[in-house]
């Protein structure tokens, strides 16, 4: 079971990242604005169809690793945050990003429902970016003293339902959506976020799970 200090904790961290205008983020925006909420919903279908497939890999493969010994546990979540205080660091420096230009340059924009499912599943497939994320960021709300298949289940369960409620608001903001995330907006938009990730990794820094 595990505690809600940890839930809490991973779901808030979670949605701070989701908000982030990422490759499959843009892709629900564009599938909003160009061929409404049926077409979205494939989309995010795929989308979530790949992120599952990630964690699943993540899973499997870092598990028995994690089992086998507590110091490359510690080692990984040491590796987690400095990943996450990486990614607060290029998000504060970044450029804010040019939704027009990025989502005229999405391929396929005409696709129907299923192509705009198997679109989005790839880019989360192929962005190795993500197991990345994954790799460095489940594991640290991991106790590895216990279960390891339930706890990916349930956070992995829980990311990707917040995500799919973060793509849906994309998709719903439509049209409007180019407006209202101006330039100045995603600058603050990403400092915002560089913020939070950097407080989120202070906090894993000093967290430490209980043992069984």
């Amino acid at each position: 079971m595990i505690a809600t200090q940890t839930l809490l904790m991973f779901a808030t961290a979670s949605l701070a990242l989701a908000v982030i205008p990422g490759p499959t983020m843009l892709l629900a925006l564009s599938n909003g604005m160009h061929g409404g909420m049926r077409r979205a919903a494939w989309g995010v279908v795929g989308a979530c169809l790949g992120s599952g497939v990630v964690i699943a890999v993540v899973a499997v493969g870092l598990g028995s690793l994690l089992t086998a010994s507590i110091w490359l546990f510690e080692a990984v979540r040491a590796l987690g945050v400095l990943y996450l205080l990486w990614l607060a660091v290029q998000l504060w420096r970044s450029p804010p990003v040019n939704l027009q230009a990025a989502i005229s340059g999405l391929p396929g924009q005409q696709g129907a429902g299923r192509a705009a499912l198997l679109r989005s599943l790839i880019v989360a497939l192929s962005n190795p970016k993500a197991l990345l994320f994954f790799a460095a960021f489940l594991p640290q709300f991991i106790d590895p003293m216990q279960p390891l298949a339930p706890q990916y289940a349930t956070l992995g369960g829980l990311f990707l339902a917040i995500d799919a409620l973060v793509m849906v608001a994309y998709a719903v903001a439509g049209r409007q959506a180019v407006r209202w995330l101006s330039q100045t907006g995603l600058r603050w938009l990403n400092r915002g976020c560089a913020v939070g990730m950097g407080a989120l990794a202070i906090l894993l820094a000093g967290y430490r799970r209980h043992a069984a």
